[in-house]
């Protein structure tokens, strides 16, 4: 619950200062669960994961999308994660059972990123020392080999037989020797996180409100209902007009801010 508060706090702040909104890229049309926004797939790899997906989702209302981007237009890898997965709606309104798997490509200048966020209702099935565990043993070997469709195909697969709940997520630790740790330092990580990107993005909200001579906390509550409103939107999307047999777009999924990702 206190990562829920924080996280709709942050998206406040963020979403109060500008180009909030512009920082994200638009799901593409028509709608799909694997977006790439920077090639890093070809056609084929994205059509045999898009096929697996749907039909997971269609079997069982769990969305599992993934999303490749160029850039984090300057924010960090969690946060950037969440405030796309709750901008989009993820999942299922009232299940919250969305996951997100965002990922940007290494370049010459900068390391690649991935991390896998799970909506609020699917916390408990994949916990944030979990998600650390798929992203270290089933993504990041296979991207180290520049094998990108291997590492989410095999993040999938697992993802999928968890909510399945074909094993456990302590089932799956123990195979993989996970560390129990990880879940509270990485708890205590994102906190951190947040506080500084808050810190930094409260003072340019304070500029913003005094520049356009509206009170601070006006301003940040009526960028708020603006964002709240457009939320799930894309829930409405015609199931008839995919290429891929009719994903009817993301249902209002909410996120709560666990998680956990890497680098490589």
């Amino acid at each position: 619950m206190l990562r829920r508060i924080i996280l709709s706090l942050t998206i406040i702040v963020f979403s109060t200062v500008s180009g909030f909104s512009q920082d994200f890229p638009r799901p593409q049309t028509p709608p799909r669960l694997v977006n790439d926004f920077s090639s890093l797939l070809n056609e084929s790899e994205i059509n045999s994961l898009e096929n697996k997906l749907e039909a997971f989702s269609r079997e069982t209302s769990t969305q599992i999308a993934i999303v490749i981007v160029n850039t984090l237009n300057g924010y960090d890898m969690a946060s950037y994660s969440f405030m796309l997965a709750e901008d989009w709606g993820i999942g299922k309104q009232g299940k919250d059972n969305g996951i997100l798997i965002l990922v940007k490509p290494k370049t010459s200048r900068e390391k690649g990123q991935v991390f896998i966020a799970p909506g609020y209702g699917l916390e408990s099935a994949v916990p944030d020392a979990l998600a650390k565990r798929i992203v270290e043993v089933e993504i990041l070997p296979a991207f180290r080999q520049s094998l990108y469709f291997k590492g989410l195909d095999n993040a999938t697969n697992t993802l999928i037989s968890l909510t399945r709940k074909e094993f456990t997520a302590d089932e799956y630790l123990d195979k993989h020797s996970g560390d129990r740790d990880a879940k509270a330092g990485g708890f205590f990580i994102f906190i951190i996180i947040i506080i500084i990107s808050l810190l930094s993005r409260v003072r340019r909200s304070r500029q913003y409100a005094i520049g356009h001579g509206i009170p601070f906390w006006t301003a940040m509550l009526l960028a708020s209902s603006a964002s709240r409103a457009g939320h799930g939107s894309f829930g409405s999307f015609s199931s008839g007009s995919g290429s891929f047999g009719g994903f009817g777009g993301f249902g209002g999924g909410s996120f709560g801010g666990g998680g956990a990702g890497g680098s490589w």
